[in-house]
């Protein structure tokens, strides 16, 4: 790509950067009562929080209620020409509606604000225009204003698009601040993801027990000890006394050195390969604490015993995590 081309790219790029990002400052430097007021009103609604846009403002809104949702404020999304078809009856008396239209006078947005009157709801607009129709119809005003948008024909949403979802995250952890909503309950609304799993899922639950865990006595032969270690598909073998104690480890490097060093290594019993005093990780520790002990030891280990009170309940290996969906 040309140098000219290249340039005239690379300047537009921080253009539209530099004027939403002044925007965003203008507008946080004209926060008044209103904006606590919507807060206010989100945290003693005793219903739900609806959103409400269409086009641009309606994918904004939509996102605002996944982000509501997610941070403890049950919330769902209401498109504005859908409504009049019926989906009015999402909404009922006690609920707080957030409503998105820049312009403030979108027929379908408009034309909604008695139906949520005669419902009993409340309504909260968020709008570039103060004296706008919408304006007028609605119980608390948010002004999203700006000077123009960063497209060059001053006609695609994109500044103040930006100002909307900026100000919806920052409503929504406002509420979520004031709730004292916790990282514990964040995670219970997302247990599929990667966040939740870190804060949720615990080594016990991806820890291989049973069958899978190889667990050997001492006195077990090497060709025994390989056979336990192969049928569990495991890098080693955890060596316990008669009680189920942790007494050592015996790791695919250890065998090797073994095979190596010895003049008749299948005479070998696991006590004599084991490895003392090797580290052990609690079921009871999250599994990214344990993937993070992984990632932090001194040594390069791909499988650490599990322990509680000494005695081995597990075998803990890093691909088992990797897998789970931690990263």
């Amino acid at each position: 790509m040309p140098d000219v081309a290249n340039s005239a790219i690379q300047n537009a790029i921080s253009r539209v950067l530099t004027e939403e990002a002044t925007a965003l400052l203008a507008l946080r430097e004209r926060l008044d009562d209103s904006f606590s007021q919507a807060v206010e009103l989100i945290l003693a609604c005793k219903g739900r929080i609806a959103t409400c846009g269409i086009g641009k403002s309606g994918h904004i809104a939509e996102k605002a209620a996944a982000t509501l949702a997610s941070t403890g404020t049950p919330s769902f999304f209401l498109h504005a020409a859908e409504a009049v078809h019926g989906d009015l009856g999402m909404i009922t008396e006690g609920d707080v509606v957030l409503v998105y239209t820049y312009s403030g006078e979108t027929d379908e947005v408009v034309r909604l604000f008695p139906s949520f009157r005669s419902i009993g709801a409340t309504t909260i607009l968020l709008c570039g225009r103060t004296q706008s129709s919408a304006a007028l119809l609605a119980d608390l005003v948010l002004d999203v204003r700006v000077d123009s948008e960063a497209c060059p024909n001053n006609l695609a949403p994109t500044t103040s698009t930006t100002l909307m979802l900026a100000l919806s995250d920052a409503l929504a952890i406002a509420v979520m601040e004031q709730r004292g909503f916790s990282a514990e309950e964040f995670a219970r609304f997302h247990p599929a993801g990667a966040l939740g799993k870190r804060l949720t899922l615990m080594v016990r639950d991806v820890m291989r027990q049973g069958e899978d865990l190889p667990i050997v006595t001492e006195d077990v032969s090497v060709l025994d000890l390989m056979a336990r270690i192969t049928r569990a598909g495991a890098g080693g073998a955890c060596v316990a006394s008669e009680n189920g104690l942790l007494v050592g480890y015996v790791s695919d490097g250890d065998l090797r050195r073994w095979f190596m060093s010895q003049p008749d290594p299948l005479a070998g019993r696991a006590g004599e390969i084991m490895t003392k005093g090797v580290a052990t990780i609690e079921a009871s520790l999250t599994a990214f604490e344990a993937l993070e002990y992984f990632q932090n030891h001194p040594r390069k280990i791909g499988e650490l015993p599990v322990v509680e009170q000494g005695v081995v309940v597990g075998l803990l290996m890093v691909k088992d995590l990797l897998r789970a969906g931690l990263v």
